[in-house]
């Protein structure tokens, strides 16, 4: 069997090979799908030894998406503007594609879900890596504006310049972030980990359709809940799609198939994904 694997330090939390298990069964695919534990200090040696010995795919966790990034021998345009892969592909010629799925999975969780991102004003907030890798597969979908918002406006700026030639992407604090339409509200940064809310007032979601927290969480994340309390019609998704879908990304990279996301976040949301 084709074999496949998830690099990562810790790896024994990973539901990828889970994941993985349920694309290739819905599909009618073979697969051997591991979780490898990369010692800090030797990640490109125990990735280049699981290729050499026959793999043909990986993903790449925390914290060694910039040394995937170091070790691809081609990149596709959306991981060199991250600056992170979490997916290397071994092509014909033994050379490493590799490529950054986050955004891409991202985007097909929300079209799943119907939400609806042409001619929409979008606002992210937070402007760190998880932000950085969801703009240009957004954009894409050519929404009207997308807005970032962040502590230190600058940073938000910086990182809104950075795509400015892709589409209409402005930056701000959040002491003079515009009150507007935000038909999606994105939190992209890791205060739902730590169980504390983004610094946004509650005067921004009076037009918001959908708010999504990246923070994968079986229940509704403080941000989740904090949105439902102050407008009672938001449609509320948590990062459990965008795992999923990130996964479903690297899969088709590969395989040249796309898995369906739903039905596999909805086993991993009722604890059945073996």
């Amino acid at each position: 069997m084709d074999k496949y694997a998830v690099f990562g330090n810790p790896i024994k939390h990973s539901k990828s090979p889970a994941i993985h298990k349920q694309f290739a069964v819905s599909l009618g695919e073979q697969i051997d799908y591991r979780a490898i534990l990369a010692p800090i200090d030797s990640f490109e040696k125990t990735v280049s030894a699981f290729f050499e010995q026959g793999g043909i795919g990986a993903n790449v966790t925390m914290p060694f998406k910039e040394q995937a990034f170091a070790m691809a021998d081609e990149l596709t345009p959306l991981a060199k503007i991250v600056g992170a892969v979490n997916t290397l592909k071994k092509r014909e010629d033994g050379s490493l594609l590799g490529d950054n799925t986050d955004g891409v999975g991202f985007v097909n969780d929300l079209l799943a879900n119907k939400v609806a991102l042409t001619n929409k004003r979008i606002l992210i907030i937070g402007a760190g890596g998880a932000a950085r890798g969801v703009i240009l597969p957004l954009l894409e979908h050519n929404p009207s504006e997308i807005i970032i918002v962040n502590r230190t406006a600058q940073k938000a700026q910086d990182l809104a310049l950075l795509f400015a030639e892709y589409g209409k992407v402005s930056g701000y604090g959040f002491d003079d972030l515009p009150v507007s339409d935000y038909s999606l509200i994105v939190n992209s940064t890791s205060s739902s980990m730590n169980n504390e809310l983004p610094a946004l007032d509650k005067k921004h979601l009076t037009r918001c359709d959908v708010a999504y927290d990246m923070f994968y969480s079986l229940e509704n994340t403080v941000f989740m809940n904090w949105v439902a309390q102050h407008n009672t019609n938001t449609k509320l998704l948590d990062g459990s799609g965008m795992l999923v879908g990130q996964a479903a990304q690297a899969f088709f990279v590969w395989r040249n198939k796309m898995p369906a996301i739903l039905p596999v976040v909805k086993a991993l949301k009722q604890g059945s994904l073996k």
